[in-house]
């Protein structure tokens, strides 16, 4: 029976994606301790959420002004822990929450993160999700000891590659390869570990692979990839696709597509759950939760959209006027979220955009087409959009922490349970038996890899 799947939009830093979050009089401060964290992997556990995974960046938004200076005293995503030992605090007081982490195609080698995550899966018990980006701007770039980020598609083009090897690496020992028969001296079957021997373009891996096969086979793949070239690789590759959709119509429209373009690369299209974003606002009744809505729209400031645009986009907004035109060279050149620099460019049909225009449209650093209501107007929304097949479920984006997680959890939930749209019990133990997912064959990636070329 078809269900409504949740996903929580986490960040290990010192606000949620939204910069203002910090500011709300009820978020907590101690987001550097364990005990933060566990908290609220303890109410996503208690809301049956499928998974909380953490987005990254491997900079602070620092490149407004070339100077790291607002970014700190804004505290606009400032401080930026490890996501997964973050994680693995979580792992340690849930059983059945699954949980995601960010990592670069870009910046990290595969081995270590096919490594990295298949541990991960072994010590979370089959919970363990891996959300790939290929990174966006310059300064992660500086950080990690090159000079400039590497131009769009020949990300993709590299992250391919990479998906390549860290599927093969995982794929390299057999379910039943370990035998530990201490009376013969026999560990595991030699013949059912294997070497990849892969030699690409970009990058090469020999193996073997040193982490056995998991619960789940291997960790489930999130990808959130918006832009053409993106969703070639979704469709290629994910498993979890985290979008941003902006009205039920689009959502629809692309919904269909990116299902389409999933068949033809070969796979299922119901192999893959595709999660939009938003950000409610919820309360006991609709008058609260409006009430709540006002108070948080005096917290953002100017500084919160120019700092968080510059990192998107890979453009030091500084630079520009606000009221100063993009050259077309410039709107060109841009080589960080292009989905972003599109929505302004070819959907508003602003050929030549100010940063005002950017910032208007995009809404980037703001709280904008919040979901605000009590339990019955949230629920009838997600009811919608689940039942018109525009998602197949959300990424909840809280608007402070604990806070915003608890309040769905205590309105939200037990709504949508009511309704018979959302489970009472998790299904089973591993992220895959909460999403629907097969467990994956050893080598079933190659064949659909290939119908994708």
């Amino acid at each position: 029976m078809r269900q409504v799947h949740f996903v929580a939009f986490l960040q290990a830093q010192n606000c949620t994606t939204l910069p203002a979050s910090w500011r709300h009089p009820d978020a907590r401060t101690d987001t550097y301790s364990p005990e933060y964290y566990q908290h609220i992997a303890r109410v996503l556990e208690e809301g049956k959420f499928d998974v909380g995974f953490f987005d990254d960046r491997l900079a602070m938004p620092d490149m407004y002004g070339g100077d790291h200076a607002e970014t700190v005293k804004n505290g606009i995503r400032c401080v930026k822990l490890d996501a997964v030992t973050c994680l693995m605090s979580m792992a340690a007081v849930t059983k059945y929450l699954g949980l995601g982490a960010t990592y670069s195609t870009t910046y990290y080698e595969p081995f270590h993160v096919a490594r990295l995550f298949q541990t991960l899966d072994l010590m979370t018990k089959g919970r363990a999700a891996w959300n790939v980006v290929t990174s966006v701007n310059d300064n992660e770039a500086k950080n990690m000891g090159r000079e400039i980020h590497t131009a769009h598609d020949r990300r993709y083009d590299e992250a391919d590659e990479f998906m390549e090897v860290v599927l093969g690496h995982w794929d390299s020992w057999d379910d039943d390869a370990i035998v530990v028969d201490k009376q013969n001296n026999l560990y595991a079957h030699p013949d059912k570990v294997r070497r990849i021997d892969f030699e690409g373009e970009f990058m090469s891996s020999r193996g073997p692979f040193t982490v056995p096969r998991t619960p789940q086979g291997h960790p489930v793949v999130i990808q959130a990839g918006m832009s053409g070239r993106g969703q070639e690789f979704a469709a290629r590759w994910g498993e979890l696709l985290f979008v941003v959709y902006h009205s039920l119509e689009q959502a629809q429209d692309r919904y269909k597509k990116q299902k389409e373009m999933t068949a033809a690369a070969g796979r299922d299209p119901e192999g893959i759950k595709i999660c939009s974003l938003f950000y409610p606002i919820s309360a006991e009744t609709k008058d609260e939760a409006e009430d709540k809505a006002a108070e948080y729209e005096k917290l953002p400031n100017e500084m919160d959209q120019l700092l968080l645009l510059s990192e998107a986009l890979n453009f030091d907004f500084a630079a520009k006027g606000i009221d100063e035109p993009f050259t077309d060279e410039e709107i060109a050149g841009i080589q960080g979220m292009q989905a972003m620099r599109d929505r302004v460019v070819v959907e508003e049909g602003i050929k030549n955009p100010t940063p005002r225009d950017f910032m208007q449209v995009t809404g980037r650093g703001l709280l904008r087409n919040a979901w605000v209501g009590g339990p019955k107007e949230i629920a009838d929304r997600i009811e919608e959009w689940w039942e018109g097949r525009a998602c197949d479920g959300f990424v909840i984006g809280p608007t402070h922490q604990p806070g915003g997680f608890e309040d769905f959890v205590k309105y939200v939930i037990p709504e949508l349970q009511k309704r018979g749209i959302y489970r009472k019990e998790y299904s089973g133990p591993t992220l895959r038996d909460h999403l629907g997912l097969q467990r994956p064959e050893i080598g079933a990636w190659r064949g659909k890899a290939d119908a994708a070329e």
